[in-house]
């Protein structure tokens, strides 16, 4: 079977833009919010502003390099009003985290690690991530337990 110049030049393109955005919601915001529930789309939250944190976990070697949203502009962006969000994960590990820390620190809803996605496999698609390395006060247990991987929803309350 041959194969036109036009077709493998059309095959490379495709490979180089990457995987395509989706439109299956992943993340559900609920509670005190505008519209709740709000339910938000890789597209969704990739339209964010995006911010890079280079900072060590407890549960990863060396330093990666996230990349994702600010929580306080997506809690911004839904109208949430309260005190503190519950932090659901897909294997229902759930945790309060109080408002002001994502007003405090630029703490993420990271997406990537390294250049890389995070899917379920990896702690994704959306990992709750603290500039740990950046803020000692943050290299505590206390915040070790708010870093949320496999984040499905916030309830604000």
């Amino acid at each position: 079977m041959r194969t036109s110049g036009l077709s493998v030049a059309a095959g490379v393109l495709i490979a180089l833009a990457g995987p395509a955005l989706t439109d299956t919601p992943i993340l559900t915001v609920t509670g005190q919010v505008a519209d709740a529930p709000v339910e938000l789309t890789e597209r969704d939250l990739k339209a964010l502003p995006q911010h890079r944190l280079a900072t060590s976990t407890t549960v990863t070697d060396g330093t990666p390099v996230f990349e994702g949203f600010l929580m306080r502009d997506l809690l911004a962006q839904v109208g949430a009003e309260g005190e503190a969000v519950v932090a659901l994960a897909l294997n229902d590990y759930r945790i309060e985290i109080p408002l002001t820390d994502f007003q405090d620190f630029d703490v993420i809803g990271a997406m990537t690690m390294d250049g890389e996605p995070l899917s379920p496999r990896d702690k994704g698609p959306v990992w709750i991530v603290y500039p740990r390395d950046d803020h000692s006060e943050l290299q505590d247990i206390r915040y070790d337990t708010r870093w949320v991987w496999q984040l499905v929803s916030l309830h604000v309350q």
